[in-house]
């Protein structure tokens, strides 16, 4: 074989690898995907989120946490670069709705504050409110651990966690005043290779990790994309959200805090984050119903938002139900979704967040 005809087999053979893995990569994120509109009854707009809701987490008393101001290395963003990430708190027993945002710390890096996933731990000896949230600042992954002082609406910043293993991290879930389980999203830390690369690859290689001052271990992997994740209500279950192969598994806790794959449930969607209603179990997932249109951000052709619920996760026949869903027009990018007293929150990458009636 001449020289030229060897060229032109390897250009060949790499233009069919790479329309190959176009084309799983557009199955992967349902880029044929068109979606047909279910909204809520009065559904409002939250005021003072222009820059995202990306995590939510609601406490017994109807307190809500929210995350925002996301700068994620592949996403499109309605904001600039220098848009400085926040923490609001919502009372979804105040009938105005109106998020407020946290004072806090003097002596916490605010300019780089890049907040993702978060999770809340209350102390069950002084009932005090801890606040965990994946931070990436200069793109890199560390949590911080704040405490909440509700007389002053204030955090204080306690300690930054940084960990090899904890080298992508995407969500946490307390389970501890100093321990967590955290989803690393993808395997290469270089924004190129994470965003690039990977995506085109989609391969199994991310995971799930449990940190604690005494031991951090991986102990579950195998996800295309591992996302949002939580705990069941009595403890004994963690719930992964594998974003790029559309499920959620369900995992039973072990003594030694390892994980053991129990059964993996269907959502037929992106799903971003997970919340559990902790008097039904029932999981709320916020979803990207096309990520193609995510990832190209065509002002003419928004990405949509969807909102999924599942019932009886633990069955032989979970319950899966769109619970609302918008091609993009009223709302961009759904990345998570709470419940509290009859009302839902929805939260968006970098758009802005909606409270809706379910009834």
């Amino acid at each position: 074989m001449g020289k030229v005809a060897f060229i032109s087999l390897v250009i060949a053979v790499l233009s069919a690898l790479l329309g190959e893995r176009v084309v799983n990569l557009r199955r992967r994120t349902f880029a044929s995907r068109e979606l047909v509109q279910n909204h809520l009854p009065n559904c409002v707009e939250l005021k003072n989120l222009d820059f995202g809701s990306e995590d939510i987490t609601i406490l017994g008393d109807g307190l809500a946490f929210i995350s925002t101001g996301l700068r994620y290395p592949g996403m499109p963003s309605s904001h600039g670069s220098d848009i400085i990430g926040k923490i609001y708190t919502l009372d979804m027993k105040d009938p105005r709705m109106k998020p407020v945002e946290l004072r806090m710390p003097r002596n916490f890096d605010l300019e780089s504050f890049n907040p993702h996933g978060i999770s809340v731990y209350i102390d069950p000896s002084d009932d005090a409110i801890y606040l965990f949230v994946v931070n990436h600042p200069q793109h890199k992954s560390q949590i911080e651990l704040f405490k909440f002082v509700d007389d002053d609406h204030s955090l204080v910043h306690l300690k930054t966690i940084k960990h090899e293993l904890l080298y992508s991290v995407n969500d946490i879930v307390v389970v501890g005043v100093d321990s967590f389980y955290a989803t690393n999203d993808q395997y290469f830390t270089n924004d190129i290779f994470k965003s690039l690369v990977e995506l085109f690859l989609a391969q199994p290689w991310s995971n799930v990790v449990y940190y604690s001052p005494e031991e951090v271990k991986v102990v579950s992997e195998g996800y295309y994309f591992a996302n949002g994740i939580n705990i069941s209500p009595d403890n004994k279950h963690i719930y992964v959200v594998d974003l790029l192969d559309h499920n959620v598994h369900v995992l039973e806790r072990k003594e030694d805090n390892a994980l053991v794959s129990m059964k993996t449930v269907a959502v037929g969607s992106l799903c971003d984050n997970v919340e559990v209603d902790p008097e039904t179990g029932d999981l709320w997932l916020g979803c990207h119903p096309n990520a193609w249109k995510l990832f190209m951000s065509d002002p003419k052709d928004p990405p949509g938002s969807e909102v999924i619920q599942i019932q009886n996760v633990h069955s032989d026949k979970p319950v899966v139900t769109q619970v609302y869903a918008d091609d993009g027009h009223v709302i961009i990018g759904s990345s998570v979704a709470a419940t509290y007293g009859g009302k839902l929150l929805i939260g968006t990458v970098y758009h802005k967040a909606l409270c809706c009636d379910l009834k």
